[in-house]
């Protein structure tokens, strides 16, 4: 058995990730360490709650001394971290927690893996060769793109929000580490994902909790920022293969090639709710569920479009997305609508 921390795994992404390692690696042992704060549930993870290969502790990673007893006590021969505080609007009006848990959480975990998988820079310790820290990100630490192009591995950083200049704190860290210490680190930053699992906070599940409930369905500004939206699942499975055949030291983007703008999800979201949910079957005094829609006021710093170049993932290590938008936001409406309709 091969001992794996995951951080953060009873939240959106690193759950459904501890279920796709679970079902693709079966000589694979999770120790999931979360926080569980609000953004996490650990019911998304009942299935395997279980299984022997699969263990809980509820901690926080800025715990030094708990991380390096979970490497000690549990052998720990890899990491793929996702623990993070996420939501741009919660950094904008309290951005110290964001660099307390993404940039000095980070910290305490690239250290804990040096002193336990090295014994000086460069120099591995002899049965610790193969061990990895994968660190996830996001393509938000880019900054926003004009009407063309696409953000790569080589694009500079240019991070807008608290959030993303979080982020791009520890992903500097990730890169410092194996660069200074020899430390084999591999960073992958992501597009927006959509699927199950995902927080009430964030867009999507928004979109469908407010239709169902027969609320205003809030849109900032214009509707127009443009996000490349790729599924969940297909970004465990791009994290799976940079962590396994990834070179170190490398960024890998993963992104969907889907770009829609929020207009765009809004209208696909109550185009297919229509279909399998129809107001009038819920008491609703509306005709259509577009009907809901109603703009705000945009966010302070609110990027306009994102977009990722996932050439290098495609071409180096094989990847490709098994869904396309309408597959896959298909899967997802059906997901929360078993959750919101009783």
């Amino acid at each position: 058995m091969k001992n794996i921390l995951v951080t953060g795994g009873a939240g959106f992404i690193g759950s459904n990730f501890v279920l796709h390692l679970l079902e693709t690696h079966n000589d694979y042992r999770i120790i999931n360490l979360d926080k569980l704060t609000y953004a996490a549930n650990k019911e998304y993870l009942a299935a395997v709650e279980h299984d022997a290969r699969y263990k809980l502790v509820v901690g926080d990673i800025l715990d030094s001394a708990l991380v390096h007893k979970i490497f000690v006590e549990e052998n720990i021969e890899g990491v793929v971290h996702f623990a993070a505080e996420s939501h741009v609007d919660n950094s904008i009006s309290g951005p110290a927690v964001f660099i307390e848990t993404n940039v000095k959480g980070t910290l305490a975990l690239l250290e804990a893996a040096r002193a336990h998988w090295m014994d000086a820079p460069f120099k591995t310790k002899p049965d610790k060769e193969h061990c990895r820290f994968l660190h996830v990100s996001t393509d938000e630490v880019y900054g926003s793109l004009g009407l063309t192009g696409l953000f790569r591995e080589d694009t500079p950083y240019a991070p807008n929000s608290p959030y993303s200049a979080s982020k791009a704190g520890s992903d500097f860290l990730a890169r410092a580490w194996h660069h200074t210490y020899g430390l084999n680190t591999v960073i992958t930053n992501c597009s927006n994902n959509y699927g199950p699992h995902q927080h009430n906070e964030k867009l999507i599940p928004t979109i469908i909790r407010k239709a169902l409930a027969g609320e205003k369905i809030p849109i900032y500004g214009d509707g127009k920022n443009v996000r490349d939206w790729l599924f969940v699942r297909d970004h465990c499975s791009g994290i799976d293969l940079a962590f396994h055949k990834g070179q170190a030291g490398e960024t890998y983007n993963i992104g969907g090639r889907n770009e829609r703008n929020n207009l765009q999800i809004v209208g696909t979201i109550t185009e297919l709710l229509q279909s399998l949910a129809p107001p009038q079957t819920r008491g609703l005094a509306i005709a259509h569920y577009k009907d809901l829609i109603t703009f705000v006021a945009d966010r302070p710093g609110h990027d306009k479009r994102y977009a990722i170049d996932a050439t290098k993932i495609e071409s180096q290590l094989g990847w490709r997305a098994a869904e396309n938008f309408e597959t896959g936001i298909k899967k997802t409406v059906e997901w929360y609508l078993e959750k919101y309709v009783q």
